[in-house]
């Protein structure tokens, strides 16, 4: 089983301007992959450009904005790739696609690290940032599971949260949590 990286992806749409999806990458004895559904901006951006940069974060604002319509976080440009980067991102990766494999769902895409650099150092996640992290992926699947489970994984979720919650995370919870209310309040109508 590969090892999965929770990740935020920068990619270039055809403006110039980043787009920026929080994605898994897969680690894998064929190098990192990435694994996009269809239809998304992120497929198109990489089957155009055939680059993307992998960012690393601990803001999980990012994490949640992206799943909540808030996805203009400031951007730079990359040291080696025609890319982009999160400005405030810890360490980012610059890759380029070497192997596509199509699929019906996601396609997956086999990148080479071209470059590598840090900004700042990472200290590790606490217990709300994994929740927060945890409950965008939760948001991202809301279609597919039933209440009763998006129900349990929330309250299994808000324990951390209670315990480590910092300005930035209680922010970012409010926008999934918020997500999740108007999902539920969509079925019931």
């Amino acid at each position: 089983m590969p090892f999965i990286r929770e990740s935020i992806i920068t990619t270039v749409r055809e403006d110039g301007s980043a787009h920026i999806a929080p994605m898994g990458v897969h680690e894998t004895d064929k190098g990192l992959m990435l694994a996009p559904f269809k239809p998304s901006a992120t497929l198109d951006n990489l089957l155009r450009n055939g680059v993307a940069t992998i960012n690393y974060t601990d803001d999980v604002r990012v994490f949640a904005g992206c799943m909540t319509g808030r996805r203009d976080w400031p951007c730079v440009a990359t040291s080696k790739i025609k890319g982009l980067r999160l400005q405030e991102s810890l360490a980012h990766d610059e890759v380029r696609i070497t192997v596509e494999e199509e699929d019906a769902e996601r396609p997956r895409f086999y990148c080479e690290l071209v470059h590598s650099e840090n900004h700042a150092p990472f200290h590790g996640f606490n217990r709300a940032q994994s929740a927060v992290i945890e409950l965008a992926i939760l948001v991202s699947r809301l279609h597919m599971l039933p209440a009763e489970k998006i129900k349990s994984e929330l309250d299994y979720l808000t324990i951390g949260l209670d315990k480590c919650a910092g300005e930035r995370e209680l922010e970012a919870w409010q926008w999934l949590y918020q997500r999740v209310t108007d999902f539920k309040e969509q079925g019931a109508t």
